[in-house]
This record gives C-alpha cells, sequence and structure tokens, in this order.
C-alpha cells in the first residue's frame, strides 16, 4: 500500500480541533490563517474548499473556482491534496490520487459511482443518498454514511467510518462482507489474491482522524453521528 509522508498542515489541524479551534474566536481565526477560512458549509457556487500542490479536473489545473460535477475526474500529485464537495457529499483526495465520479441510473434512483483508479479518499455522504465505490480489487457500495480507502493493484484498505457498506471482492464473487459501524469499527483489506483462503481480512485503524471527518462534514453542513472528548484525539494520525 502507498505510504506517503503526512501533510503538516493536516497535523496542525488536528491539534487545532483537538485545543478547540472551531469553538473559540482566536483559534478559529488561526485555523482560517493556515486554511483560508474557517470551515462551514461551502457556497453552492463552490466545490474546492482548499487545495495544495498539483491537482487537476479533467486534465485542466484546477483552482478555488474550478467546479467538480458527475462524470469529472480528479487527480493529485505528489504531496498534493484537495478538499471538496459534491452535492450532499465532501471529500479529502490525498496525493498521488485518481478519482472519477460517475452517475448511473438506478430503478427508482440515482447512484453515484466513485472510480478510486489509484490513491486515497476519506468521504463523507448525505442521509438517502446511495453510493458505490469501485476500486481495482473492490466494489463496495455505501449507504449514507462516511468511509475511507486506499488502493493499488495489490489492495484495498477500507474502513467504514459510520454507516452501512457491502464491500464485494472484485476476483471473488463469493467474498463479501456487509459492515455496520458507528466508530471505525470494521476496517478491513480487500486482496487482488487470496491469502491464506481469504480475499477480505481484518485491517487496523490508520490514516484518518475524526477530526477530518468532521472538517469535511461541516462543509456539506452536518456533523459525524459520535461525539468524543477532544483529549482522546490530540495525536497525529494513525500512520504506519
Amino acid at each position: 500500500m502507498l505510504r506517503e509522508p503526512d501533510d503538516p498542515r493536516r497535523r496542525l489541524l488536528v491539534k487545532l480541533l483537538a485545543a478547540g479551534a472551531f469553538f473559540t474566536p482566536p483559534m478559529g481565526r488561526a485555523l482560517a490563517d493556515v486554511f483560508g477560512e474557517k470551515p462551514q458549509k461551502l457556497p453552492s457556487d463552490r466545490s474546492i474548499y482548499r487545495l495544495s500542490g498539483q491537482v487537476s479536473v479533467n486534465g485542466t489545473p484546477a483552482t478555488l473556482k474550478t467546479r467538480i460535477g458527475p462524470n469529472d475526474t480528479i487527480e493529485t500529485g505528489r504531496r498534493s491534496e484537495v478538499v471538496f464537495v459534491g452535492g450532499l457529499s465532501a471529500f479529502i483526495l490525498r496525493e498521488s490520487s485518481r478519482m472519477s465520479l460517475e452517475q448511473q441510473s438506478g430503478t427508482d434512483t440515482l447512484v453515484n459511482v466513485l472510480r478510486l483508479v489509484t490513491g486515497k479518499v476519506l468521504a463523507v455522504f448525505g442521509p438517502n443518498n446511495p453510493q458505490q465505490l469501485s476500486t481495482i480489487t473492490a466494489t463496495i457500495g455505501i449507504r449514507g454514511t462516511g468511509v475511507y480507502a486506499e488502493t493499488d493493484p495489490e489492495q484495498t484498505y477500507f474502513c467504514t467510518c459510520y454507516g452501512v457498506t457491502d464491500i464485494n471482492a472484485n476476483s471473488d464473487p463469493n467474498s463479501r462482507k456487509t459492515v455496520t459501524s458507528k466508530h471505525h469499527d470494521e476496517p478491513v483489506y480487500i486482496l487482488a489474491a487470496p491469502k491464506d483462503g481469504k480475499t477480505i481480512r481484518n485491517a487496523p485503524f490508520i490514516n484518518h482522524t475524526d477530526q477530518e471527518l468532521m472538517l469535511i462534514e461541516a462543509l456539506v453542513g452536518r456533523s459525524p453521528p459520535f461525539v468524543f472528548p477532544s483529549e482522546d484525539y490530540a495525536g497525529p494520525r494513525k500512520d504506519y
């Protein structure tokens, strides 16, 4: 799996949030100095909250004014990242990633399809807003939840941060798993080839935080469905 160095701004975000940054004016101003503005619901005429480094949409370099919609492809270079909103969903696409957005008509609803070709993404979705995440090794149905995924040709790491997901291994139609999670309860690896007879394996909690989920939920006017003491999250992300 990919192992990139952490973004120092993300570590600062964790420290500010752990100190109550969103709830005190001086710390809120400090957060705005780092990220350009205090996190709040993004206006309807904007898609991108923040970007750094090399970010493109459909092959064109992105700016804060770039709009992202259905059937667009977003890419990030090394040491690059973009935080953006699409409808009731919000995303952090990490460095060296490529993700395409698609729409497919269902029987009675519109299903949004995310194709994570490579890299890492943290995403939150609104209620009654079914999604599908597709990677090289997995196809995952998502029912109004927050998720984190990393993918490479050998495996996908997937965490159901909260909500319900239906996980299917692309290499084995009989390997499937439904996860109902309240708080990062059952992360998994979905392998390209079975190992020790298992294609879907238990995994640790890595590379994303509740603070980041708070950030992107705030951009669509929501909060995560959990409450936690700030001192529990004063450290960095649980990286390898």
